[in-house]
């Protein structure tokens, strides 16, 4: 679970994996964050570099881990 008061800007472009309480693990970049919820890059056609450029999914912080190294 991430928390999101605990969030700061160096957050951003951090890897995290979404797992979901059915369906598959998925891994992405974290774009942004509201009170809410985190704002996810989980597609860019393996363009990371510019992950900030595609469009994220929302996501529940609960749902959602950092991860170390990919």
């Amino acid at each position: 679970m991430i928390d999101v008061t605990l969030l700061d800007i160096e957050d951003i472009g951090q890897w995290v994996r979404y797992k979901p309480s059915f369906g598959k693990p998925e891994l992405g970049r974290l774009k942004s964050w509201n009170h809410v919820s985190c704002f996810v890059v989980f597609q860019c056609d393996k363009n990371w570099d510019a992950f900030e450029n595609y469009t994220a999914q929302s996501t529940s912080p609960q749902d959602l881990t950092f991860v170390k190294e990919i």
